[in-house]
């Protein structure tokens, strides 16, 4: 039995210490905060109550994967699980409006056709079809497998290039897909918004990005009941089932070294404590610093995925019921000065005080960069508001009060304004984060700041990586 230390209690965090504990190690996790969950949190007033992380869940084979691995009651006992449907509405620029369904290719054809006209449809289906060969080169190393020794194969692009009579384009950035093959700026748009929703720039990111619609699209979109929080609610609960402990208000400064080999931890406090391995699950600074190494940079910088973007979140609380119409999710496209903002609105009588009331929280992708302070934030609150009107009928005069959480509430809760995204192949692998298995012996890494990447399903999928590499050892090849 080894001593396992993991640091931070955020889901790739718990998912490695949940799946560490059946194999029969002693686990201890310390938090630097008071409580678990990391970014998937929760704000709370007046009986109103709002996720301040992700709203849904993609890909809940990973977190059925973790509970069947973990113990004897399913995920599905521990939370309630339901497909949104229709699983997003979108709101163009010109007005034009399209209710996209759960998990159905021809349903989404359909949609599209009927309201952005003949024809829109199918190019996006043929799109799809693209963006499932790039999902199919790159989802056993980029999601199920630990990153090689040589990550270099993966900076190739693996979205296909467009063809054009004899002539093969190569497309290097999800805008110029948008803008060569998808022939309508409001697909371009939807587009767009895929990734945006995960923090990356259109402009910038590779064209590898059209795996994410595709994921979407392909696997749905789900809800769980009491929001996002009770997810990390049942993670918790089933590592404490487990027997691992948790150290909470504790921060770790550092990582002991003996001999060329992780021995332990140096806490905030000045006191240290042993391990055979230590898991970090949180960007700490001098762990990059110090024992992550670039490889194909020579400045000694750390490798981890650099996005730049943060999450600024608008919860609002609204008098008067939720309409029947209303859609789960709607995204709201940039106009003017209007940013693109994602509505969420659960028909969850747990987030509401009663039936005449409705929680609804709003998103935007943000820079990190420090441009606004208090009375710019709140700018910048009033036209996420105004774009969120779109979506709610009545907003403005139903609403009773909002909160606003920027960039800087991120960095408080979790360590870092930036908010990590999935790992994308192409790119030069700068959308690479670091490798679970780091250049000291004995230490690993596990969430979002890691391979393969952040997002739920990308963090939970860290956990099951890295407890094979502990685990099992240079015969793990990854997870089946």
């Amino acid at each position: 039995m080894a001593r396992i230390v993991v640091i931070g209690a955020g889901l790739g965090a718990m998912a490695t210490a949940a799946r560490l504990a059946v194999a029969g190690h002693r686990v201890t996790v310390y938090e630097r905060t008071a409580t678990y969950g990391g970014a998937v949190g929760r704000f709370a007033r007046e009986g109103f109550v709002f996720d301040t992380g992700p709203g849904l869940l993609h890909l809940p084979a990973v977190y059925r994967d973790l509970f069947v691995k973990t113990g004897k009651e399913p995920l599905e006992e521990c939370v309630a699980l339901t497909q949104v449907d229709p699983a997003s509405r979108h709101v163009f620029a010109d007005g034009t409006r399209v209710d996209l369904p759960n998990a159905s290719r021809a349903g989404t054809v359909a949609a599209l056709d009927a309201a952005l006209g003949a024809g829109a449809g199918e190019r996006w289906g043929e799109f799809l079809v693209r963006a499932r060969e790039a999902w199919d080169r790159t989802r056993r190393p980029l999601l199920e497998e630990p990153q090689p020794a040589d990550p270099a194969p993966l900076a190739r692009e693996p979205y296909p290039a467009l063809k054009a009579g004899l002539l093969r384009r190569p497309t290097t950035t999800l805008a110029q897909v948008g803008a060569r093959e998808l022939g309508d700026p409001r697909l371009a748009a939807l587009l767009d918004a895929y990734a945006g929703s995960y923090g990356f720039d259109p402009a910038t990111a590779p064209a590898a990005a059209a795996v994410l619609p595709y994921m979407e699209q392909t696997f749905g979109s789900w809800y769980v009941g009491g929001g996002l929080r009770a997810l990390a609610d049942a993670v918790h609960e089933r590592c404490r089932e487990r027997r691992v402990e948790f150290v909470f208000g504790t921060a770790v400064e550092d990582v002991l070294e003996k001999d060329g080999r992780a021995v332990g931890v140096r806490l905030a406090d000045g006191g240290t404590v042993e391990a055979d391995h230590v898991v970090s699950g949180a960007p700490l600074p001098s762990l990059y610093r110090d024992h992550v190494v670039a490889w194909e940079q020579e400045d000694d910088l750390p490798r981890h995925q650099a996005t730049g973007t943060s999450r600024v979140t608008v919860c609002l609380a609204l008098r008067g019921p939720r309409e029947s119409t209303a859609a789960h999710r709607t995204v709201v496209h940039a106009a003017g000065e209007r940013p693109t903002v994602t509505v969420l609105r659960p028909d969850d009588p747990a987030l509401r005080p009663d039936a005449e009331h409705e929680s609804v929280t709003v998103t935007a992708t943000v820079g990190t960069s420090p441009e606004r302070d208090g009375q710019g934030w709140e700018a910048f609150a009033d036209r996420m508001v105004e774009a969120a009107a779109l979506a709610v009928p009545g907003l403005r005069e139903r609403l009773l009060w909002r909160h606003i959480r920027t960039p800087e509430d991120v960095r408080r809760d979790t360590g870092a304004a930036e908010v990590p995204g999935p790992a994308l192949g192409g790119g030069r692998g700068l959308l690479l984060p670091a490798a679970n298995r780091s250049p000291l012996p004995g230490l690993w890494f596990a969430g979002g700041w890691s391979h393969p990447g952040g997002g739920l399903a990308h963090a939970g999928m860290s956990g099951a990586l890295v407890a094979g590499l502990i685990v099992e050892g240079a015969d793990f090849r990854g997870s089946r």
